[in-house]
């Protein structure tokens, strides 16, 4: 049996619609994990110096912008995620002058560069936190329960595993959602507030162009720290209701970084980049409404979408995140951000099952209107390192849980540049997680000029994404498709995605630009093989498409 699709094709296209300017509204940024991206002096972490020396790179690739992973002074108990100091560079990845030369050299290529901010706690070795009599001023200290205290104050979990409480030599105990050498802020302080809108203005005034903001969903905790009730509370990755996360109170400390960013942008000097500075939330919701709230016209900029990354392989499924985003967002006038893989997740070549599933699932992603994240090394088909000793271990995930695989060390494993041998061109020095032989195919060197390669793929992509004034941020429509397939329409550009291992024949009208797979075309129809995706352009296409059990002969 053969289910059939048509596309209607109007006499002309629909122009773009565009309902903002603002760069950020279609940009392609490119997440950079510092210490996994480049390694400038040879001691086997990657650095700015290192990151600096790879921004071409990024530029060719096809990125707008950068997103820089913390780089801050840390005890790097989490990754850099605990700060001590935001107004200084960790050692371990240069000095406050080598952050003022990345940033340089991306405003000189054109790449807007966004940093970490990480307001909803610090680490344990901040000047606050050590001053017994400031730490229970600015953090979230209470009582224990119990005859003598000797319980925790209620049930709350850490997002790693294990309470989420610590208890002092003085006897009371202090919250921390994370490791317990990240304790959280008391943010009904103002001291805190006045120490963030410092610390934003203090890299502001050095340039950068915007602010990835933490746990953007955090800060604020329901009154009276109710017990949750249960247990598996919070995840690394969750969508439940809960009293530490998605309160109410967080949208007006966001509000306030709005007005005091908004009030950088007006300051444009001549000659350079726009001066549109923004804020991107990494923040958890129970649903897309939830989460649009945090991007309303006089809060943050963008919000990564998470309920796309965590959608299955499976047409319905990844059309009813995409609906839902879309929707959410229209309300308040923001556009979608799209996301595949991060520093946090599992990457989506080893998530998705395949590689071939992760470069379809990519044509799509860059399909959609909105903002799209890359992270490093997704565009090499870098799959998730599960063979990792615990000896080399640095997550406190892994510690603080289950100790199985999959947790975050296996997506920050330092990227292959060139060679055949590890550590293939990260610096002179090994890599601090170890790289796999296999990978020995998959680096930069191995990839480039190959146009089956990934790499190219990724290139290719982001060129056309670029080029066609159909892309980025504008309007999209659905076209009638059988199951298994999803098909959309932008302004003259066509995406049809196969989720079914069986093929699609596609006949259309136009310029096929892309596809994730070989395809087989003969008589103006397409063979789009099983679990792929391809671009058009130039026409909406007319013509059916049909699916077969095999493909045609």
């Amino acid at each position: 049996m053969t289910d059939e699709l048509t596309f209607p094709s109007p006499a002309a296209p629909p122009a773009p619609d565009r309902p903002g300017t603002g760069w950020w509204r279609e940009a392609v940024i490119y997440q950079i994990y510092v210490r996994s991206f480049g390694d400038g002096d040879g001691d086997g972490i990657g650095d700015l110096p290192g990151a600096r020396a790879r921004l071409p790179y990024v530029k060719e690739l096809g990125a707008d912008a950068v997103w820089l992973t913390p780089f801050y002074a840390s005890p790097q108990a989490d990754g850099g995620y605990d700060v001590a100091d935001h107004r200084a560079v960790d050692p371990l990845f240069g000095t406050l002058d080598d952050a003022q030369a990345f940033l340089d050299t991306a405003h000189e290529l054109g790449l807007r560069v966004i940093v970490d901010i990480v307001p909803n706690h610090t680490s344990d070795q901040h000047p606050w936190f050590r001053d017994p009599d400031l730490a229970r001023a600015r953090y979230v200290f209470r009582p224990g329960r119990g005859t003598h205290g000797e319980l925790p104050p209620n049930d709350w979990e850490s997002v790693f595993g294990g309470p989420a409480w610590t208890r002092t030599e003085r006897g009371d105990w202090y919250l921390h959602l994370f490791a317990p050498e990240q304790p959280d802020l008391d943010w009904d302080r103002p001291e805190v507030h006045d120490e963030f809108d410092a610390i934003l203005r203090f890299w502001l005034d050095r340039g950068v162009d915007g602010f990835r903001i933490d746990v953007a969903h955090g800060m604020v905790k329901a009154a009276g720290l109710p017990d949750v009730g249960r247990r598996q509370q919070a995840r690394l990755i969750g969508t439940d209701v809960l009293p530490f996360f998605d309160q109410d109170g967080v949208h007006e400390i966001h509000r306030r970084w709005r007005r005091l960013l908004d009030a950088y942008s007006r300051d444009h000097r001549p000659g350079t980049l726009p001066a549109e500075r923004i804020a991107v939330a990494e923040a958890w919701a129970p649903d897309a409404r939830r989460l649009a709230r945090y991007v309303r016209p006089d809060e943050l900029h963008q919000a990564f979408n998470f309920h796309f990354l965590q959608a299955e392989w499976d047409a319905a499924a990844l059309r009813a995140v995409i609906d839902d985003s879309l929707a959410a967002t229209a309300l308040v006038g923001a556009p979608t951000t799209w996301v595949l893989s991060n520093h946090d997740v599992v990457r989506h070549t080893t998530r998705l099952g395949s590689r071939d599933r992760a470069r379809a699932a990519t044509l799509l992603m860059l399909a959609l209107p909105g903002s799209a994240y890359l992270y490093q090394g997704e565009e090499l088909g870098l799959p998730e390192v599960t063979e990792i000793p615990d000896a080399v271990r640095q997550d406190p995930a892994f510690f603080r849980g289950d100790g199985q695989d999959g947790f975050r060390d296996g997506c920050r494993v330092p990227l292959p540049w060139s060679g055949t041998a590890a550590p293939y061109g990260f610096g002179s020095g090994g890599s601090w997680l170890p790289q796999p032989a296999s990978w020995a195919e998959l680096s930069v060197e191995a990839q480039t000029g190959d146009p089956a390669a990934t790499l190219e793929m990724y290139r290719s992509a982001l060129a056309w994404r670029r080029a066609l004034p159909g892309l980025g941020d504008g309007r999209m429509t659905w076209l009638d498709a059988p199951d298994g397939v999803l098909a959309l329409r932008r302004h003259g550009f066509l995406c049809v995605l196969n989720t079914r291992t069986r093929p699609v024949e596609v006949t259309a009208e136009g310029e096929l630009l892309l596809a994730s797979a070989p395809l087989r075309a003969a008589d103006g129809r397409v063979c789009l093989p099983g679990e792929s995706c391809a671009w058009w352009a130039s026409r909406i296409p007319t013509g059916k498409v049909a699916v077969h059990d095999r493909a045609p002969g």
